[in-house]
């Protein structure tokens, strides 16, 4: 077994670096025995892997080859079989379990053992052993001694180590000089040692023979410590001389130290005082400045804004802590307190001065401006104000008493500037647009709005329908009056009052932007807010799907404002109080001339507030341009209202033909009107809604019209105002009306087939009943070809009605119809030539009709008309021409 282990060592553990440490001749339990060995191995690198190898002969040679290797970790229980009988068998559980009968219970046992060991050693795991015995487990326990793994091969495990070929080389050489070493080890060994007692002897001979050496060695070692006194005695003396130079040198370190912390404080202290120097040590030439600079010149200016600022410089340093305490600064901010407040009073009465001289100033008054319609530009006086803009923020941020008091003194004496201005400016607008009216009543001899052909109330109140002849000769009194027609004056009137208008926005525009401007470069009031209360909620009204906002200014001045935009709106609020005012005064008095006015005060002013919005949605000039705006379509809405209003009371004639009513002519002229006004307008979206009340109103009240009529028949009035309505849709292509365009012309078309159809009954009167009895029966259920045995509808009778009919008769009825149908329709639709056609085209299809019952309820009758198609279209076009 020996030889076999030392063979598997060298041929199959050595060069994969693994040492065999216990071995086993097994094969496997219950099947034809093939031997094999079971090798347990560690491998000779770190970390150590225990393994259990299964080595076995080639089938091939007289050499081993591995065939399985399992890790001593997956190992999980040995089963010996009996403890107490010696039997081979055992069994290893690794994923599965293997059966093995070993060649000797000796072998089996020791293999047992040294797997123990290893576990124990080298893994530490619970491996069970069941049915082994206690005593073959307790052979390797450590005690005193150290511990061996079958018979001495644990300390191989640390120990072993493989001789190098020099080390197998001296061994041979010399086992060769004692040829007996290998028959007798005692002899060899007893040779050994005498060998190495001759060794020793001449070791001891040699250190002898060496005491002479030694007796001079110990001379020199004791004049060595003679030395080491003597030098030992100096480093004395020499310790005390350096202590001596040490507490000098510590007095000379004291000394600097104390040189040091005064230098150190003495250049502090030069620090300190040249930081106040810097900082609050204000020029002569700046007290000066304060004192008695000149407020008027621009050099006094700037050298009084250098000073102010030098001198609030001086005042906001940090003082670092304790300066306060100090006599020459307490000394300084009582100077710069002084000169501050005598700055601050001799700006406070130079600028008093100046709004007080501009408020009563009376050479900008408006009186040489009224031919021109323009209000006073105030931007000298504010280029002038505003070389003082950087001293008010001085003040601003010093006192600001004397800040808001000045503040109040502008307000107070420009909106009493701007009030006369304003007023005047507003006196000569109305003046013009009073005037217009004046020289049109004076030159056409028109007096009241009742004369004026406009959209005032009064114009188209209490409207009577007279008929076309009527109301053409009475627009011919009007019309005659002079070269220029009453709607051409109302063009004009409309034209000069929408310029006056534009005149007046155009004039207040740039003026509010440009105090708004000012007061906001001036009072420095763009940029940092201020915590103050709510303010109240403003009123709200939708313009066009646009919220806008009314603001109360007598509340105003109640409430404190949460920045310093609201502040300007404040002030802008008081020194333009009557903008707002005089503007609805002149809306009411444009929306008295003539209501139809609204419309281009809507327009302009549309236009300005989404000017004014874009610039700042939250300016002066916007809100008040939005509040105003609420009014006009206030007046707007009013307009359409008393519009709507006129066409319900609306009464017509008994005696004469309706025509076109005038509510719908009324509706063409404001359309024509309205497209030519908010042809380039931002927003329509009012007049969009305006257009589907006024024309659902003018449907409405056409059918009442219609209904109530006595003279002229209800398909004619229906016929010939759809038509009208749905004739100006078309032209004026309002995209809003496309809906009611479309129904205009399917009332036109109906009414206009309903009265041919009418009227058609007449001429044919007994043929038409005739063929409708015929119709009639077939409807019932008799049969097409038995209507002829009908005793009232047999082809006598047939004959009899046709005879009725010769060629001269209808034409003669036809005739009758035509004057008719003149009688009924008005000449300004120019309807009758289309009515005839449709006539015409009736009657043919009901002569084909006739035939066709006729062929088909009397067939092989011979039985015709007395009258062809070709006779009845020489019959409509004869008469047409004659007429």
């Amino acid at each position: 077994m020996t030889a076999i282990k030392h063979a598997l060592q060298r041929d199959i553990f050595t060069p994969n670096d693994e040492r065999l440490l216990g071995i086993v001749n097994v094969c496997k339990a219950g099947k034809k025995k093939k031997n094999c060995f079971l090798c347990a191995t560690v491998t000779t690198e770190r970390p150590v892997q225990v393994k259990v190898v299964k080595v076995k002969k080639s089938d091939k040679g007289d050499f081993y080859k591995r065939q399985q290797t399992w890790e001593l970790r997956d190992l999980t229980e040995v089963d010996a079989k009996d403890a107490s009988k010696e039997n081979p068998e055992f069994d290893l559980h690794f994923e599965k379990v293997y059966r093995w009968l070993a060649s000797s219970t000796a072998e089996k046992n020791s293999f047992i053992s040294c797997i123990w060991k290893l576990n124990q050693r080298y893994l530490r795991k619970k491996v069970e052993f069941v049915n082994v015995s206690p005593q073959l487990l307790e052979e390797s326990v450590p005690s005193g001694e150290s511990q061996s793994v079958a018979g001495g091969d644990e300390d191989a495990l640390d120990d072993y180590q493989e001789l190098s070929t020099r080390e197998e080389q001296d061994i041979e050489s010399m086992m060769e000089t004692c040829e007996y070493a290998i028959s007798n080890a005692e002899a060899f060994a007893e040779q050994l040692s005498k060998e190495l007692q001759v060794l020793d002897g001449a070791n001891i001979q040699s250190i002898m023979a060496s005491e002479k050496q030694v007796n001079i060695l110990m001379q020199l070692l004791d004049e060595s410590l003679s030395e080491v006194d003597t030098i030992e005695g100096k480093l004395s003396s020499y310790e005390e001389m350096l202590q001596s130079v040490k507490e000098q040198m510590d007095q000379i370190s004291q000394s600097n130290r104390l040189i040091q912390i005064s230098n150190t404080n003495n250049g502090k202290l030069l620090d300190e005082i040249q930081f106040l120097v810097n900082y609050m040590d204000l020029s002569k030439g700046h007290i000066r400045a304060l004192q008695d600079g000149d407020l008027t010149s621009p050099k006094g200016i700037e050298a009084c804004i250098n000073a102010s600022e030098a001198l609030l410089q001086c005042m906001n340093v940090a003082l670092r802590p304790g300066h306060e305490k100090l006599m020459a600064v307490k000394q300084q901010q009582l100077l710069f307190a002084e000169l501050r407040d005598t700055f601050a009073r001799r700006l406070t009465n130079h600028l008093n001065n100046v709004f007080v001289h501009q408020g009563h100033d009376q050479s900008s008054t408006l009186s040489q401006h009224t031919a021109e319609l323009t209000l006073p530009k105030h931007s000298p006086l504010h280029r002038d104000l505003l070389r003082y803009s950087k001293l008010m923020e001085w003040l601003k941020n010093t006192h600001r008493e004397k800040y808001e008091g000045l503040s109040r003194t502008y307000v107070d004496y420009m909106s009493r500037l701007y009030e006369r201005e304003i007023k005047d400016f507003f006196e000569v607008a109305k003046i013009k647009m009073a005037g217009t009216t004046k020289e049109a009543k004076g030159k056409f001899g028109l007096h009241g709005s009742s004369g004026k052909l406009t959209g005032s109330t009064s114009s188209l109140n209490k409207l009577t329908v007279q008929g076309s002849n009527s109301r053409r000769s009475q627009s011919s009194s009007l019309l005659d009056m002079g070269n220029m027609s009453a709607s051409d004056l109302d063009v004009a009137d409309r034209t000069k009052f929408d310029k006056i208008f534009e005149q007046v926005l155009s004039e207040l525009e740039p003026l509010c932007l440009a105090e708004q401007d000012f007061i906001s470069k001036f009072f420095k009031l763009q940029q940092h807010p201020t915590v103050s209360p709510p303010l109240a909620q403003p009123e709200t009204e939708e313009l066009d799907g646009v919220m806008l906002s009314r603001v109360a200014p007598q509340a105003e001045h109640r409430h404190s404002f949460s920045s310093e935009k609201d502040l300007v709106r404040l002030m802008m609020n008081k020194i333009f109080q009557s903008i707002e005012t005089e503007l609805n005064s002149l809306i009411a008095l444009g929306d008295k001339i003539d209501s139809f006015n609204s419309l281009y005060m809507l327009v302009k002013m549309s236009h300005h507030v989404w000017t004014a919005e874009n610039v700042d949605p939250a300016s002066y000039l916007s809100t008040t341009l939005g509040n105003v705006l609420v009014t006009v379509k206030r007046n707007f809405d009013k307009c359409i209202s008393g519009q709507i209003r006129q066409m319900e009371e609306v009464k017509i004639s008994k005696k004469s033909k309706v025509g076109i009513l005038l509510f719908v002519t009324g509706f063409e002229e404001f359309a024509e009107l309205a497209e030519t006004i908010f042809r380039n307008a931002e927003r329509r979206g009012d007049l969009d809604k305006a257009y589907v009340k006024l024309i659902r109103a003018v449907f409405m009240n056409v059918e009442k019209v219609a209904n109530e009529s006595q003279k002229t028949p209800r398909d004619v009035v229906m016929m010939e105002n759809f038509h009208h309505i749905f004739s100006t849709l078309s032209r004026l292509k309002i995209s809003c009306l496309e809906a009611e365009r479309r129904e205009a012309k399917h009332k036109y078309t109906d009414h206009l087939q309903s009265y041919v159809i009418n009227s058609l009954g007449q001429p044919l009167e007994k043929l038409n009943h005739f063929f409708e009895g015929v119709e009639a029966r077939v409807a019932q259920g008799v049969r097409e070809e038995e209507v002829s045995y009908q005793l009232a509808f047999n082809k006598q009778e047939l004959r009899k009605v046709i005879k009725e009919y010769p060629g001269k008769e209808v034409k003669k009825g036809l005739d009758n119809l035509y004057k008719k149908v003149d009688k009924h329709l008005c000449e300004e639709e120019s309807l009758l030539q289309v009515v005839w056609h449709s006539m015409q085209d009736e009657f043919i299809r009901q002569y084909k009709h006739f035939e066709d019952l006729i062929g088909r309820c009397y067939p092989g009758s011979g039985i015709t008309m007395e009258f062809t198609i070709q006779d009845m279209l020489e019959y409509f076009s004869s008469i047409a021409q004659s007429h």
